[in-house]
């Protein structure tokens, strides 16, 4: 039995391992990056760490209307690097059992299935179980990781002026 963040994107519901999140945040300033892919939203500053923030809904090729009250950024381990997912909403914190689990369906024809660890089926629906590490390629993770070494060598560079 493991644990799971709950939380929704368009009409989905998408659940992550409780143990692969750090916190869940309301909204911060995001610190634009340019020549970043459109779905790299960009850079938060917390509790004064900085952390990459992926927009969801653009990783998914779906509309993105902004954010609003039930926004929530997922901080979440992915790879070697912290990272914030930007989701419509957090619902709930579950308990889910091993059979309770499947391997995505080969059949399910959507944008999301490669970023999939597998589904859960509930009393309350399917839940869609995302893999952060699957969210990042290997090189979007190099990319990611460069931005933020550049970021933090130019900021102990003006603490030292």
């Amino acid at each position: 039995m493991k644990q799971y963040v709950i939380f929704g994107i368009e009409n989905e519901k998408f659940g992550i391992e409780i143990e692969k999140v750090n916190s869940i945040e309301k909204p911060l300033e995001i610190f634009k990056v340019p020549n970043t892919p459109d779905f790299f939203e960009g850079l938060i500053n917390l509790r004064d760490k900085v952390y990459p923030v992926v927009n969801m809904r653009r990783r998914f090729h779906l509309p993105y209307n902004g954010l609003d009250n039930d926004t929530k950024i997922i901080i979440t381990n992915v790879g070697n690097i912290t990272a914030g997912f930007i989701v419509d909403m957090v619902s709930e914190i579950i308990r889910l059992e091993d059979s309770q689990i499947e391997q995505t369906p080969p059949a399910l024809q959507s944008e999301s299935r490669q970023y999939l660890n597998g589904i859960a089926k509930t009393s309350s629906g399917i839940i869609l179980l995302i893999d952060p590490l699957k969210i990042l390629s290997k090189d979007e993770l190099e990319f990611t990781s460069a931005k933020i070494a550049n970021i933090e060598l130019d900021e102990a560079a003006a603490t030292k002026q």
